[in-house]
């Protein structure tokens, strides 16, 4: 699978220039800082271990889309018959300041953009090795050092006579050999002491440089992308995680086939932001593209899905043994199957976008799980229109609320993606028992007393169903909430009893606490502004402001499962064991457990 060679520095860096060696396109920027630049050329003036390169060969048929290292410039289209995995940082660094004849294109320690060219003092690197990082000279890019805030000139390296003058040798000329015995008959010529001192200089410094050898491992073309993806994830410990979508665009716009039969490579982000746009402007709980990309969706989300279906359809076909969206089947997704499969998730997503608005969630921030979405256009795509029959869609919702209220998409995902797919499918399809997320999902009514924020599926999954069963805003009293107007109105989950009144009278009491979901409903803004103090001392002002009679609006505050009569008695401790209760039945109806841990909740009342 491997074999570890010596390659020396001069022909390593040619094929950089030539384009033998390139850059799989998932390799991100080159971006080391003139400090490291300078460290890094010290290292192989010494004849220091640099460290181990990391290669992929080729035969000469790359399968990403590979790029140039930086600053490297060859005819489009040369294929490279080596692919840099591990090392890019140093020998970019190496190829721009001892190959390519340019200034540097780097940065300073501030992290601002600059240019330098960069050469080693003579009489400096001839001393002793500990201060051969000080003989290393970064120069600006005009070659003139400066000092007293640029206003004084200290060495002019404009001309070679400049250069020997100031004893410092550029670098960027050292595998140049005519180059170099050009400068030293210059440096010699301007002084004799300098005959001794350009041999031990050329003894010293520049023939460690000239046979300077890179241990490097290269991997076999037959390496599979999945050990590919390991060992670059292995050997770059210091970036970030490597994204499968990354390495999916580089694979992509790597396909022969697709290049001969469409003249140019395949742009996976291009489509992506095609597909994410499209669905994110029908359903903007789908994300929000003004903000990311993959705000809400993401590009992992759908290549998951479509690895589902894939999987799904291989396995009808015994070709695998099960469904399966792990990271080595997205690596393994051919770019055939993804053009075929893409169109009909597109389509599902959009399906899913509609299925969340019927259960009143249209925003990326009221979304209960992404995750569950994933399943859900997968089984989607492989029911068709048999998931819009009354019975599917009551089983499809079923299991939805059991996955949001159970929490059941909490923790790891793949293993219960695949599970749900094909449960799902075959209890739809009479063809199977209820699946696991329907079956082991339950919701105690403890629960309720810890739900105080959207970072739980349930919180934000009975703010849901409030607005799903005919919540009637307290101020727009005209019809019930509806999910198009959410937005609108500057509908939150607000507090009924303000937190502060009841934490002045009960303190931090057991059992009623201020900040649950039992003592939040939704209500739009212009709603909330008026709910200051308890509330027997705005239910009138909201009524008169609505032009309602006082029953008519204890209708309306009924609609929220809360018993209007105990907000008017200003009474906490039954209105929350009251509106707890009407909540629990809620949950049970929409997990179509209505009787489930009944026991439980009867004791909660009671107490």
């Amino acid at each position: 699978m491997a074999g570890l060679d010596n390659v020396k520095l001069k022909a390593l860096l040619a094929d950089v220039a030539s384009g033998g060696l390139q850059l799989p396109d998932f390799q991100r920027d080159w971006k080391w800082q003139d400090d490291r630049v300078r460290a890094i050329i010290a290292t192989v003036t010494l004849d220091y271990p640099m460290g181990v390169v990391m290669t992929l060969e080729t035969g000469g048929a790359s399968p990403f889309r590979s790029s140039a290292l930086t600053g490297a410039r060859f005819p489009e289209g040369t294929e490279p018959s080596l692919l840099l995995l591990d090392g890019q940082q140093r020998l970019t660094s190496l190829f721009q300041a001892l190959f390519q004849g340019e200034p540097v294109k780097t940065r300073d320690q501030r992290g601002n953009p600059v240019e330098r060219w960069y050469y080693i003092d003579i009489k400096r690197a001839v001393g002793s090795p500990a201060d051969r990082d000080e003989a290393i000279v970064s120069v600006p890019e005009d070659k003139i050092l400066r000092t007293n805030f640029a206003r004084d000139v200290i060495h002019d390296l404009t001309s070679t006579e400049g250069e020997c003058a100031a004893g410092l040798f550029p670098l960027h000329i050292v595998f140049d050999t005519p180059a170099v015995n050009a400068w030293r008959r210059v440096y010699e010529k301007a002084d004799d002491r300098h005959f001794d001192l350009w041999s031990r200089f050329e003894e010293q410094v520049l023939e460690p440089v000239r046979s300077f050898q890179v241990p490097m491992i290269k991997l076999a073309a037959s390496t599979s992308m999945d050990a590919v993806c390991a060992v670059f994830e292995r050997v770059n410990t210091g970036g970030l995680p490597l994204d499968v979508f990354e390495l999916l665009t580089a694979t992509y716009a790597g396909d022969r086939a697709y290049r001969e039969r469409e003249g140019t490579y395949y742009q996976l982000p291009q489509v992506w932001q095609g597909i994410k746009k499209g669905l994110a402007e029908s359903y903007p709980v789908l994300g929000r593209v003004d903000v990311g990309i993959d705000d809400g969706l993401s590009s992992s989300d759908f290549l998951q899905a479509v690895a589902l279906v894939r999987t799904w359809l291989r396995k009808q076909g015994g070709l695998v043994s099960g469904v399966s969206c792990k990271r080595r089947d997205l690596l393994e997704l051919p770019l055939a199957d993804f053009e075929k499969l893409a169109p009909l998730l597109t389509d599902a997503f959009a399906w899913v976008g509609a299925f969340l608005e019927k259960q009143s969630i249209v925003r990326v921030t009221d979304l209960p799980y992404r995750t569950q979405l994933v399943p859900l256009a997968a089984v989607r795509v492989i029911l068709g229109e048999e998931a819009d029959s009354l019975g599917a869609e009551d089983m499809i919702t079923q299991w939805y609320w059991c996955g949001v209220l159970g929490e059941m998409y909490g923790g790891s995902t793949e293993t219960r993606f695949t599970r749900d797919v094909e449960q799902l499918v075959a209890w739809i399809r009479r063809e199977g028992v209820a699946p696991e997320t329907v079956t082991d999902a339950y919701f105690f009514s403890e629960r309720l007393d810890t739900l105080t924020t959207r970072n739980s599926a349930a919180y934000k999954g009975i703010y849901a169903l409030l607005i799903k069963q005919g919540a009637v805003d307290w101020h727009y009293t005209n019809a019930p909430l509806k999910p198009a107007l959410l937005d609108e109105y500057g509908v939150d989950i607000r507090h009924v009893f303000p937190r502060a009144w009841v934490r002045k009278r009960r303190g931090n009491s057991d059992g009623y606490p201020a900040n649950s979901i039992v003592n939040k409903t939704p209500l739009s803004l212009r709603a909330a502004q008026s709910l200051t103090g308890p509330p027997a001392s705005w239910l009138d002002s909201l009524a008169m402001a609505a032009d309602m009679r006082r029953e008519w609006f204890d209708d309306v505050v009924a609609t929220h499962l809360i018993d209007p009569y105990l907000l008017r008695e200003n009474d906490y401790e039954t209105f929350y064991t009251a509106r707890a209760k009407q909540l629990l039945d809620m949950v049970y109806a929409a997990m179509g457990k209505r009787t489930i841990l009944r026991d439980v909740t009867d004791e909660k009342a009671d107490r």
